[in-house]
């Protein structure tokens, strides 16, 4: 914890408060403010936080942090050191069960708080996570490598590339299934980039990370794992899958199709959501409820189709109207390979792009539509504006995801340069990505395949 001894001559405002009422670190306590009363645990400040805020820990799980210039008085009702190591034990071994390889990437699927610093240390050894999540043995035998300790927004392609290699290590030595920790941010381009990148697989490949950390009353970690875990071990769905919450409640998670899901709310539980589609299956601790049968199955054999490649110079543009063609220009300009545009309705840019886009083309840039609505597909001949933009050389992308479509650039870039190959690599669907029709039921908020969903539409769709 900083205070005022790390700046000669300069007082802290929320430790000169804390001081003069009696009320230490640690406290049970009662702060009454200008803008009522807070009721918590005060906490030490984190190092980079600002020193005019007392920390309180609610009794929500939530921290906040109160302005020393609006605490009146504070009520301390006790004292109490917290201590959150978690207590590490042997994971049991169980002969009779699938053995399961948990590969972490960063994330806090299970974690401890580091009040010194205020970040969330994962647990991650088997006997860290058998003290935080003791229903992992109920599972599976469980064992876990750290393979990179990054916030999702700095997994890429190196990371990519990285994990997909030591999946199919693991795999080579025969685990039953496979768990990716990930944040949550970017869990959707890690799911499309080893989808294309681990073809063939003979086990699960499940990807799972938490919204809420595991310090909040809140937090879906544990369940997320325990779901992620038993599909792993037991599941005969041999994809890449995201693992998490399903509706808002912690019911059961769902599972999906690596190349189809995205992250669709900041904070909600139930964030990932099968875009244009249905989700593969559901998962709760009765098991794992397929909702449709073509899935790849798991198979009893220790090889896996192994296309680790990804050439980086390719963008994603996100069109909007007065989009100037300088935005293009400056892509060819710094050696971009490959674009990706979302395009607005069925496709579609301003005519003032066309210069930029001929330029591209006349550089041999690889330049994809998509659409930006997410839901629906590419349809270029249906109005002149598309026609024209496909002269140009922009290649349609059916109805793959901009984010999909620019895993899947890069991963074929990473194969060829050659124009021919690179668009048969891109319109020959791997797994999904591109699909021949829309179900019924994808275009929805509550998602498609669930249960209750699936009465719900039964009444109302003739």
């Amino acid at each position: 914890m900083s205070d005022a001894n790390d700046f000669p001559g300069y007082r802290s405002p929320a430790l000169d408060v804390l001081e003069q009422q009696k009320a230490p670190v640690w406290s049970q306590a009662t702060l009454h403010t200008s803008r009522g009363d807070f009721s918590g645990l005060i906490l030490p400040r984190s190092e980079t936080a600002d020193a005019a805020h007392i920390v309180l820990k609610l009794d929500t799980g939530y921290n906040i942090g109160v302005r020393a210039d609006t605490v009146r008085r504070i009520t301390v009702h006790g004292r109490k050191v917290a201590h959150y190591k978690i207590p590490e034990k042997a994971f049991p071994y169980d002969p009779v069960k699938p053995r399961v390889k948990l590969i972490g990437t960063g994330g806090t699927i299970a974690s401890r708080l580091d009040y010194r610093t205020g970040a969330v240390i994962p647990a991650f050894s088997p006997g860290e996570l058998y003290g935080s999540v003791p229903e992992l043995a109920d599972v599976c035998n469980l064992e876990t490598e750290k393979l990179y300790g990054v916030f999702s927004e700095n997994m890429g392609p190196e990371q990519w590339m990285g994990t997909a290699r030591a999946i199919a290590a693991e795999i080579e030595k025969g685990v039953a299934g496979i768990v990716v920790g990930h944040g949550t941010d970017t869990m959707h381009h890690t799911a499309a980039a080893l989808t294309f990148m681990l073809q063939e697989l003979p086990v699960p490949v499940v990807m799972v990370g938490s919204q809420r950390s595991s310090d909040r009353p809140s937090s879906d970690a544990a369940i997320n794992l325990i779901n992620a875990a038993r599909t792993a071990a037991t599941s005969d769905i041999a994809e890449v899958m995201v693992c998490m919450f399903g509706p808002t409640s912690d019911q059961y998670g769902l599972l999906h199709r690596g190349t189809r899901v995205r992250k669709m709310h900041s904070s909600y539980r139930s964030t990932f959501r099968t875009i244009s589609d249905i989700p593969l299956a559901r998962v709760d601790s009765e098991g794992v409820k397929p909702f449709r049968g073509d899935y790849n199955r798991r198979r009893d054999v220790k090889q896996v189709a192994l296309k680790a490649c990804f050439d980086d110079r390719v963008a994603i543009v996100y069109y909007y109207p007065n989009m100037k063609p300088d935005i293009i220009d400056s892509l060819i300009d710094h050696g971009y390979r490959g674009i990706i545009i979302a395009g607005t309705g069925l496709g579609h840019v301003n005519k003032p792009l066309y210069p930029a886009l001929e330029r591209a083309r006349t550089a041999g840039a690889h330049v994809y539509m998509t659409v930006q609505t997410l839901w629906g597909y590419v349809q270029m001949y249906v109005y002149e504006t598309g026609r024209e933009i496909m002269e140009l050389g922009v290649i349609p992308a059916a109805n793959m995801m901009p984010e999909v479509a620019y895993v899947k650039l890069g991963w074929a870039l990473g194969q060829s340069q050659d124009h021919d190959e690179v668009k048969r690599l891109m319109l020959t669907p791997v797994n999904g990505e591109i699909t021949e029709r829309e179900p019924h039921n994808g275009y929805l908020v509550m998602q498609g395949g669930i249960p209750e969903v699936d009465a719900f539409i039964s009444e109302h769709w003739k």
